[in-house]
């Protein structure tokens, strides 16, 4: 390869770099991934109606102005807990759920930006 050249990873490169995982690590599960979002009515609406993820589990916070919504892929709503204590335990155990992040007032805020990290 020239100096310089971008590209991506041949087949070799990434068995080389791929890994037999450590037994240890046998029972991890990647939780959750967190977006922040300008308009809960809107996401919430695309992510369950869209995509077809469900509601798990909302957690609202007066006193820091944010909201937290968690989502996820469930067939079937009567397979979740109706109890918000078991429901809470329920949510923060399944695998890749999706936590959608509300700032209170940027949904009417035209100016509300977040730091993309890359700068």
């Amino acid at each position: 390869m020239a100096t310089g050249e971008v590209r991506g990873l041949t087949p070799e490169e990434i068995a080389a770099a791929c890994k037999e995982p450590d037994p240890s690590t046998q029972e991890f599960i990647f939780q959750q991934t967190m977006y922040r979002i300008k308009d809960p009515k809107k996401s919430l609406d695309f992510y369950t109606r869209i995509l077809g993820m469900r509601l798990f589990k909302d957690l609202h916070f007066p006193a820091m102005k944010f909201s937290l919504y968690f989502l996820g892929f469930q067939p079937n709503e009567g397979e979740m807990p109706n109890d918000p204590n078991e429901r809470t335990f329920w949510t923060f155990n399944q695998k890749a759920t999706l936590e959608l992040t509300h700032n209170w007032g940027t949904e009417n805020d035209a100016n509300a930006a977040y730091h993309n990290g890359n700068s």
